[in-house]
């Protein structure tokens, strides 16, 4: 097949789903063109070495990427919207031409990319699309930014209208249909992670020195600091218990500067930043931790969504601690993997933190096996792929 990805982010952003998936296909023989924007996240700004233009491609044996530019600051409901139109203006204008011919168009729905996603789909009318749901904000939530309302209807549009509809856990199946999708069309491919990176292996001493903590328990939370962790419900849970545990921030966001503040404001010491890194030094870090936490808000449109960093901590074989609900939760309870609490409730996770702290070395390795068997099972790459790649082959069919 020749199929086309849109993507807002795409690697070297941290955004695994979407490129390994283009490996993948490539691989497995399929021709596959990816139209995506120039890397800005997390942070907000384009990243160093790279510089924005019209005409950027790489290609390499089966697979070309295009790049386009866009707004690319986040800092505010207006930066964002205009990051959002500027790139599906420049996709529109690009895909029409770079994504002709192709049998099928695979779409990594984000909210920022609903806008793109509707305006290459006008001008590939005919071009069957599996919208690859990653994330669903309704109308309530979208609402309160500039062009929300709108960007709201599109989504719902796009809902109604895909030809497939991939979804990343079972509360999110009933999420989209609840926005208008057709039941009948939607697939659950569980999320994978890039498994050439994240796997178990043994910590570096420089990985130690950076990470490893004075004698406590050390729990790291790895990824986004944004609005949708919370995570100063993380860090006035360590406060709690300041001589048992080292709670270490790896990454960056649009709440990190506010998050530091509260740290200093409050005089936590037992919480740690360490910069963003690049992805292929994660697995490093998370072998030298004790456990990864994984936070999201109580939202009601969050229950349905599984961060990325749950599939790769499966992956390390790193047990959990998840201050969420839905499904992310679940995940982790019906694996045994780890710890779990009610998210933005910070007593409760201090007393996780607590209990972790407690918990034998033996009996974390152990948490960590039966993730990492969860993982292999349930939700490797391989069988992501497999599902991805046979609902594109049924859509792209003559007679579908």
């Amino acid at each position: 097949m020749r199929v086309g990805v849109l993507t807002y982010h795409f690697p070297p952003e941290p955004a695994f789903l979407p490129g390994s998936l283009a490996e993948a296909l490539a691989a497995r023989g399929h021709e596959v063109r990816v139209l995506t924007g120039f890397p800005h996240h997390p942070g907000g700004r384009i990243h160093p070495g790279w510089q924005q233009h019209w005409r950027y491609e790489t290609r390499s044996e089966r697979l070309t990427v295009r790049r386009v530019p866009r707004y690319s600051a986040d800092s505010s409901p207006r930066a964002r919207l205009a990051g959002q139109l500027t790139f599906a203006t420049a996709a529109a204008l690009a895909g029409r031409r770079f994504l002709a011919g192709i049998d099928v168009l695979h779409v990594c729905q984000v909210p920022a990319a609903t806008l793109a996603a509707e305006a290459v789909r006008q001008v590939l009318p005919r071009v069957p699309f599996l919208l690859h749901v990653q994330d669903v904000r309704p109308r309530a939530e979208l609402t309160g930014e500039v062009g929300g309302a709108g960007t709201a209807a599109v989504l719902r549009r796009l809902l109604r209208d895909a030809d497939a509809i991939a979804v990343g856990a079972p509360s999110m199946r009933d999420l989209v249909t609840a926005a208008g999708a057709d039941p009948s069309r939607v697939r659950l491919v569980l999320p994978w992670t890039d498994e050439r990176i994240f796997r178990p292996v043994r910590p570096s001493p420089a990985a130690q020195r950076l990470v490893g903590g004075a004698g406590r328990c050390v729990v790291m939370h790895a990824g986004t600091i944004g609005e949708r962790q919370r995570l100063e419900t993380a860090v006035r849970a360590a406060a709690a218990v300041p001589d048992r545990v080292d709670l270490v921030l790896v990454g960056s966001g649009a709440d990190e500067p506010r998050i530091r503040e509260l740290v200093g404001d409050w005089g936590v010491r037992n919480v740690r930043f360490v910069d963003r890194r690049s992805p292929t030094e994660m697995a490093d870090l998370y072998a030298v931790a004790d456990y990864q936490l994984v936070t999201l808000r109580d939202l009601p449109e969050l229950r349905g969504v599984v961060p990325a960093k749950l599939p790769a901590a499966f992956s390390c074989a790193a047990p959990v601690i998840a201050a969420a609900a839905g499904d992310t939760v679940a995940m982790v309870e019906r694996a045994r993997a780890g710890l779990s609490c009610p998210p933005e409730d910070w007593a409760s996770l201090a007393d996780r933190f607590w209990l972790a702290a407690t918990i034998p070395a033996e009996a974390r390795t152990e948490m960590g096996r039966r993730g990492r068997e969860t993982y292999q099972r349930h939700m490797s790459m391989r069988a992501g792929v497999d599902r991805i790649e046979q609902t594109l082959y049924d859509i792209s069919a003559p007679d579908h």
